[in-house]
């Protein structure tokens, strides 16, 4: 049996593949956006991941560190050290700061901690080159999206740093890249002010105060002790606002991008919507330059089915190669991304699925004027 689909795409198959290329680049940015929200999600974790604590002493009613904003005293580590089933705890800081480079600054969060501590965000499997901190002052781990590498001096503020370290894959919970500092030198960019501010605050009997803050404490909790109590106490007898990790990751990967997933969700639906129109559009154009053609089918006895058969073919048909060509340029481009892009298989064949069902309700635009076509057209056109 001669398949009709098969004959017609020969016959346009220039226009055919190009009008599928223009259709998979619609459905390649829809890829890209639903990595983009993947990415979010691991980057948001990164930072989490690699500190490893348990628990996340944070100041009072807030949602700290990340969500929102957070100090508290840096002593506060020595008193959850004590606490009944906390193994160690640590003081840490983050912050963010414009480090000098050409042709423009880049825009980086810090994470102040010590480096002689029990706690090391430093991830040895992200390391690139160099070396992690091994002093109180003046060094500095880099992320390589900064441009810095091993040897490099950075000043900032009053002192210079050195870079001993580069990491790979190292971002904030919103991407940015991440850099390594002690918590001495944390602490001063943090709170360093004008000498003007330094001597009000002399004379405000203020010298110093905040010298000593911090923006979140982490613990790590004893075997065989429950996590969730040990939080619970901590929270009931400092009156600190505490965070299991379980907790915190839900805070990160939820609350901080929720905003933004809608976003990617609200672009990926209308993408998808357009690309149905477009398909819905060509197979009904196709169907209207052979309607011709297909009165004379008609008028020799072909029935309905098989030239309905032919436009369904050709929709999925065409569905089938913008896939194709949407993977081909999404696995092209997704790495000039500046932000973490992740393609996951289950996402593509997820949409192979939209794109068949779309294709499918697209066809309906052609079948219609199909069915409705005039065989006596043929005789007197």
């Amino acid at each position: 049996m001669i398949n009709l689909a098969q004959k017609d795409v020969q016959h346009t198959l220039g226009k055919f593949l190009v009008t599928a290329m223009g259709v998979g680049m619609l459905l390649g940015i829809v890829l890209i956006m639903i990595g983009v929200y993947r990415g979010m999600i691991i980057d948001a974790q990164v930072l989490l991941d690699d500190i490893g604590a348990d628990v996340w002493v944070v100041q009072e009613d807030t949602l700290g560190p990340f969500a929102e904003a957070s100090r508290v005293h840096e002593d506060l580590r020595d008193t959850v050290r004590v606490i009944d089933g906390v193994k160690s705890a640590e003081a840490l800081t983050f912050q963010n700061i414009q480090l000098p480079q050409k042709p423009s600054p880049v825009r980086v969060v810090a994470v102040g901690f010590d480096p002689f501590g029990t706690v090391n965000p430093v991830s040895s499997k992200r390391m690139v080159a160099g070396r992690g901190l091994m002093r109180s002052h003046y060094e500095m781990v880099v992320t390589d999206k900064t441009g810095y590498h091993v040897g490099d001096v950075i000043r900032l503020l009053r002192h210079d740093y050195h870079v001993v370290g580069v990491t790979h894959g190292t971002v904030s919970s919103g991407g940015e890249p991440l850099i390594y500092v002690s918590l001495k030198d944390a602490q001063e960019l943090q709170f360093s002010y004008s000498n003007n501010r330094i001597r009000t605050d002399r004379a405000r009997g203020i010298e110093g105060a905040e010298g000593h803050m911090v923006n979140a404490i982490v613990a790590r909790v004893k075997p065989g002790y429950s996590i969730d109590e040990v939080a619970k106490n901590i929270e009931t007898t400092l009156h600190k606002g505490v965070f299991t990790a379980t907790q915190e990751r839900t805070l990160l990967t939820q609350n901080l991008i929720k905003m933004a997933s809608k976003q990617i969700g609200m672009f990926t639906g209308i993408l998808v919507v357009v690309s149905t129109i477009i398909i819905a559009l060509i197979i009904y154009t196709m169907t209207l330059e052979k309607i011709k053609e297909i009165a004379i089918m008609k008028l020799v006895g072909i029935p309905n089915s098989m030239i309905v058969k032919m436009i369904a073919q050709e929709t999925l048909l065409l569905g089938v190669l913008a896939f194709i060509f949407a993977n081909l340029f999404s696995h092209l481009i997704y790495s000039k991304f500046p932000k973490r892009v992740v393609l996951e298989i289950p996402d593509a064949w997820m949409l192979f699925a939209v794109v068949i069902v779309a294709s499918l309700l697209a066809s309906l635009a052609g079948i219609k004027k199909v069915i409705s076509a005039d065989p006596q057209a043929a005789i007197g056109g």
